[in-house]
């Protein structure tokens, strides 16, 4: 859950004649625009928060200017890649509710992220909505919303197996951006094949879990926690 400040990388980037590129499936063009920022390409995984329900597989360019949308059209010409009709229909039928589904998340994370912080057997949370979160103040400038992923270390390694054997609302699965809430264990599933070195070195260690918060009702969520928990 590190900020990039992107206004200054677009930036450095202008003056070296780069390209930049930013994923912005977590913030989603609801709560963030990187184009506005000076950012040239945007992409989406549009499966997660876009689609929002779990029954579509989508990718998503966004371009700044012309040029740039003629290449990309070349690229989707050549390979294909290109949305089918239902797969379509799916998608604007998911964008019609992604307010609505985006406000419910996130504030059922911010809650979340509040409890867990008190929490004895919790030692880290992160999550950009948190004051004390590295780059809160730089997020808050670029976007207009904190989304609805947030990661956590628990005190001891063993509480690991329990948390993920023992929820029963929240589902142990890897994927984010659906209507349920999930809870993930990066050092084993989304990260489980990059060298143990390097997890450690960006913070996926094995006391951490990520949680993508939906919109169950998180009086629920916390109970469900607090019971695999303790």
């Amino acid at each position: 859950m590190k900020i990039a400040n992107l206004a200054s990388i677009a930036s450095v980037a202008r003056r070296h004649g780069l390209i930049t590129i930013v994923d912005n499936t977590f913030m989603t063009p609801y709560w963030q625009r990187p184009l506005a920022l000076g950012i040239d390409l945007v992409v989406h995984s549009g499966t997660k928060y876009l689609g929002g329900h779990n029954d579509l597989l989508s990718g998503i360019v966004v371009t700044k200017t012309p040029e740039l949308s003629e290449r990309m059209a070349l690229i989707q010409k050549a390979t294909g890649a290109v949305l089918s009709p239902s797969d379509s229909w799916l998608m604007l039928r998911s964008i019609k509710t992604l307010g609505l589904r985006l406000r419910q998340q996130e504030q059922n994370a911010l809650k979340i992220a509040g409890w867990l912080q008190e929490h004895p057997l919790v030692s880290q949370v992160y999550y950009p909505g948190l004051p004390d979160h590295p780059g809160h103040e730089i997020h808050r400038k670029q976007a207009t919303g904190y989304g609805a992923v947030l990661s956590f270390k628990v005190r001891e390694r063993r509480l690991v197996e329990r948390i993920i054997n023992n929820v029963r609302v929240i589902s142990f699965a890897e994927s984010l951006g659906g209507l349920e809430t999930l809870i993930t264990y990066p050092a084993v599933q989304t990260h489980g094949d990059i060298p143990v070195e390097v997890r450690e070195r960006i913070g996926v260690t094995d006391d951490l879990l990520r949680l993508s918060v939906g919109i169950e009702d998180p009086d629920d969520l916390w109970e469900d926690l607090k019971q695999a928990i303790e």
